[in-house]
């Protein structure tokens, strides 16, 4: 009879990541007005902007070129705006800001989607000025539950269980 063997059981998780978004699906996708729901960003937590939201319009489809106004709530009840365009190439929205944030720049990623499009996946890159992030992003008009969506399918969003744990949820509300 054969001596029986000891054994490891070795569990890897790994992240499926999902098919890059060409530039035709992202220019369907992304227009219009999204919450962030979720985030890792520093300046979604520290309380003096809430409720932030991001409005895309589209500029051109080839290149695919939006305008972005990412706005905000101060704590005096005031709506604030960051005005720029995004330029997608090789894979990647690269940000610049308009008027004197003209020379401030950053790189992003659409790093995954669910709800059939309700709630998008957004990695930032790392800047001179701010750290890499996660924002989850909720269409304002698609009356989903973001965390629902992407605690069950995490890997449609290539989260790993340690990105899923460091997200902070927000609170969010439709437009108005």
């Amino acid at each position: 009879m054969p001596t029986p063997r000891p054994f490891i059981t070795i569990w890897v998780y790994r992240c499926r990541v999902p098919e890059p978004l060409d530039e035709s699906a992202l220019a369907e996708l992304l227009p219009g007005t999204w919450s962030v729901a979720a985030t890792t960003f520093p300046m979604w937590l520290s309380g003096d902007r809430r409720l932030p939201k991001f409005d895309y319009g589209l500029i051109s489809r080839s290149p695919l070129v939006l305008s972005d106004d990412v706005s905000f709530l101060t704590r005096a009840d005031e709506r604030k705006h960051i005005l720029g365009r995004d330029t997608f190439s090789k894979g990647r929205f690269v940000w610049r800001g308009k008027g004197l944030l003209g020379v401030v720049s950053s790189r992003w990623t659409v790093a995954g989607m669910g709800g059939d499009g309700a709630v998008v996946a957004i990695r930032f890159a790392k800047t001179i000025a701010t750290p890499a992030g996660i924002d989850i992003l909720v269409r304002d008009d698609a009356g989903v539950e973001a965390r629902s969506v992407v605690a069950g399918a995490s890997t449609d969003f290539s989260l790993t269980p340690e990105d899923f744990a460091s997200l902070t949820w927000l609170r969010v509300e439709a437009s108005s």
